[in-house]
């Protein structure tokens, strides 16, 4: 089996991380959220733990997540709540076609920091599979991801972890940043004997 080495490094160094400031407003077909999560479901995980779990919200959903997380804000946040993080809160979700929450259900027989990782690369197969079907995303642990009451909305139990969420939405035509890295050289040490 063999793939164009030269596409998948196009694909992968054209990722970005796209703000729901920057969607058009256009609906992405539930299709492509569907090839996402099943290309999630591919990613590497240790003893086939499979930890990922996700929510996808769409269409009125996201007005139910909006306001989830609005009120989960004003419960915790006392008597002097931040106005425009409230505002931030209940308007940045209506900017999206899809919202993905991102959780991690613990499997004790492998270290946590193992389950992370294949969370974390399950959201990566999702965002390169959003990325070649031209469509942004961004993952954002904000919110209420450190909200411990909010994991039971998302059917996570104690132990389990909320990561974040994955925004999603079609990108204004000019919208689609350039990337820019630091040379490999000073992140990598070769030992050869």
């Amino acid at each position: 089996m063999t793939f164009d080495p030269v596409q998948v490094s196009h694909l992968i160094k054209n990722r970005r991380s796209i703000f729901p400031k920057n969607y058009s407003g256009e609906r992405v077909a539930d299709e492509v959220i569907m090839e996402m999560l099943e290309n999630a479901n591919w990613a590497p995980t240790h003893k086939m733990t499979e930890p990922w779990r996700f929510t996808v919200f769409c269409d009125e959903g996201i007005e139910s997540f909006a306001d989830y997380q609005a009120e989960r804000y004003l419960k915790s946040a006392g008597k002097k709540p931040d106005a425009d993080r409230l505002k931030k809160l209940k308007s940045k979700p209506l900017m999206c076609s899809h919202i993905i929450s991102i959780g991690m259900k613990r499997n004790k027989s492998v270290p946590k920091m193992e389950e992370v990782a294949a969370v974390a690369a399950a959201v990566q197969n999702m965002h390169l599979t959003a990325t070649a079907n031209g469509v942004g995303c961004y993952w954002s642990t904000g919110g209420v991801t450190y909200d411990k009451k909010a994991k039971a909305f998302f059917e996570l139990g104690d132990k389990d972890l909320l990561m974040g969420f994955l925004y999603i939405g079609i990108p204004k035509a000019d919208k689609w940043p350039i990337g820019k890295r630091k040379s490999i050289d000073k992140k990598v040490r070769w030992i050869k004997k």
